[in-house]
Parts: C-alpha cells; sequence; structure tokens
C-alpha cells in the first residue's frame, strides 16, 4: 500500500509539472462569472461559470472554487468601471457600476485577503485584448484594439505592446458619433444617448426595431445602419490611435453580416485619406476573435503572470 501511495505522488508531481504553473483567472462579467485554472502556456485546465448576482453570495462561491484549486498567482478581468491606479487607495475596486450592488466592492482585496497570492487586475474587455495579443490574432503586433459589441460596448486598447491606462480606462464605447440622417432613434445610454453604445449595443437594437439582434437577422435595414454606426467608430480609432488590426467581437458581431458590412463602411468613411498596406488588407485588419470566446479567461491568465513577475 505505501508503495503504491509513493507512486502516486510521484505520478501526480510528475503530472503538476507537465501541466506547468497553476494559475487561476477569473472573467467577472455584469451576467456571469468564468472561472478558471489554466497554466503559464495559456492552456486552460478547468473552469467554472456560476451567474453574477450579489457580491455576498457570489464572492463565496468563487472563492470556494480558487481555494480548492490553489492556484499560485490570479487574473482577474471585471465588468466596471473600476480603479486601476496602484496607487490609489481604491485600487482594485469596482467604483460606478450601474449594478448598485457592487459599488465600490474591493474585487482584488476580496481575492488576495482570502487567497494570500498576487492578484492582477484589469478590464473585462482589457483582458479579452491581452488575451488576443498574447496567444491570438494579435500577436506580435504592438498596436491593436479589442472591441466587444453586445448588451454594451467595451473596448480594450494595445498601444506600444501594453494594455492603455491613463487616469482610468478607456471607455471607447461612449464615443459620441454623428447619427445617421434616416435614424431618429435618441439613443440608448442614460448618460449620453448618441453614443456607440447608446446607438449600436444590442438594447439600442431591441429599442429601436421593437425585437432582439436574433429575431432581425433577415432585415438588412438593420444591420447596414448597425454597421454605419460601427464604422464610423472605427474611424475615429484608426485616426486616433492607429492600430495594426481591430478585434471585433460580442454577440452584435454574431450576425454574419456584419463583418462585411463594417468593413465596406470603414473604407466608405475614411474615403481614401490613410493608405496603407493594413487598410489595403481588409479582411486582415478588422477581424473578429480567434480564441474560441476564451479571449477573456486566457487574458486573464496572462494578468495574473505579468503580476507575479512584476
Amino acid at each position: 500500500m505505501r508503495d503504491f501511495l509513493c507512486d502516486f505522488k510521484l505520478w501526480l508531481r510528475t503530472a503538476e509539472m507537465e501541466a506547468g504553473m497553476r494559475i487561476g483567472a477569473l472573467e467577472a462579467g455584469g451576467t456571469k462569472m468564468v472561472c478558471a485554472v489554466g497554466n503559464e502556456k495559456g492552456e486552460i485546465l478547468d473552469r467554472m461559470t456560476i451567474p453574477t448576482e450579489t457580491p455576498e453570495i457570489t464572492i463565496p462561491r468563487l472563492l470556494n472554487y480558487f481555494k480548492e484549486k490553489e492556484p499560485e498567482a490570479m487574473g482577474i478581468g471585471c465588468f466596471g468601471p473600476v480603479d486601476l491606479n496602484k496607487h490609489s487607495r481604491t485600487y482594485g475596486y469596482i467604483t460606478t457600476t450601474p449594478k448598485l450592488e457592487w459599488k465600490n466592492f474591493d474585487m482584488v482585496g476580496a481575492f488576495k485577503n482570502a487567497l494570500q497570492i498576487p492578484v492582477g487586475f484589469d478590464t473585462d474587455v482589457n483582458g479579452a485584448a491581452l488575451g488576443e495579443a498574447t496567444w491570438g490574432i494579435t500577436r506580435g503586433l504592438e498596436n491593436s484594439i479589442y472591441i466587444t459589441v453586445g448588451t454594451g460596448v467595451g473596448m480594450g486598447i494595445i498601444a506600444n505592446g501594453k494594455l492603455l491606462h491613463g487616469m482610468l480606462h478607456p471607455e471607447a464605447g461612449h464615443l459620441l458619433l454623428r447619427k445617421h440622417p434616416s435614424d431618429f432613434y435618441e439613443g440608448k445610454c442614460p448618460y449620453h444617448g448618441a453614443c456607440l453604445e447608446g446607438l449600436a449595443a444590442g438594447p439600442a437594437i431591441e429599442a429601436r426595431w421593437g425585437k432582439k439582434g436574433a429575431e432581425l437577422s433577415d432585415r438588412s435595414d438593420v444591420w447596414k445602419l448597425e454597421a454605419y454606426y460601427i464604422g464610423q467608430a472605427l474611424v475615429d480609432l484608426i485616426l486616433v490611435l492607429s492600430p495594426q488590426r481591430i478585434v471585433l467581437g460580442g454577440g452584435v458581431m454574431h450576425q454574419a453580416q456584419m463583418l462585411p458590412l463594417v468593413k465596406e463602411e470603414v473604407k466608405r468613411q475614411l474615403n481614401g485619406y490613410i493608405c496603407t498596406k493594413e487598410l489595403e488588407d481588409m479582411d486582415s485588419y478588422i477581424v473578429l476573435p480567434s480564441l474560441n470566446d476564451n479571449q477573456g479567461i486566457m487574458g486573464a491568465l496572462q494578468l495574473a503572470l505579468n503580476e507575479k513577475g512584476e
């Protein structure tokens, strides 16, 4: 029996060494929490999804999962807005979120105190941008943008090889746009009305047309209007940030007709002003995500590695 236990322990240690470092990853969304354990190769070894409820309900479930897995470090990509300034007393907090139960919640502190490991932290969409930049379709590029168009619009920006931060983090989903002459919808955003999120996110589609996007697949006018607004935002971003590639994700982009329409709008609205090899190859310039919807979790793995390496 003793020999069997020794052999089993040796096998277990060998398997752990081959699997690499155990890293915790959390993609904390407003609707669901995806928690996983992976390694430094970006391989996902285990995952679990739970609904996002109140912190009192959700956080203990997450902590139980990660305590059982015993990761060496952890990365969190979180819905926001969040405080990313490490010199701030509220670093790692969710701040002015419309999910009021989570307002001013210390996300990093909850995991750091319970697990006693390094915890990397950023926005959920920055995490997705980092996942694609580390293991996906923007790998090797110094400057890229990841945009998700779904229930809301979020944007993660890689500038000069690093996630772009400033006084907060990019909130380019709220870029103010010029409305289409035939669009009389005032916009869904309670702050700005006619911003990108207010005009093009899923709730705006439903409010404008009276049906969810999935029920409007055969309506070309719906998606041409969507492409007008998304294309306009991309032109603004191209002119300001000069990205080498743009990745478009989120539920709205699951509509098969969207990507070609957006590319056409970008070409039309740029109107030949910028001529680069990237823009000449639009099929490689504006693309869909490449990591099978794992880009957020894989980005969280890299956030953990970055934090552990500091």
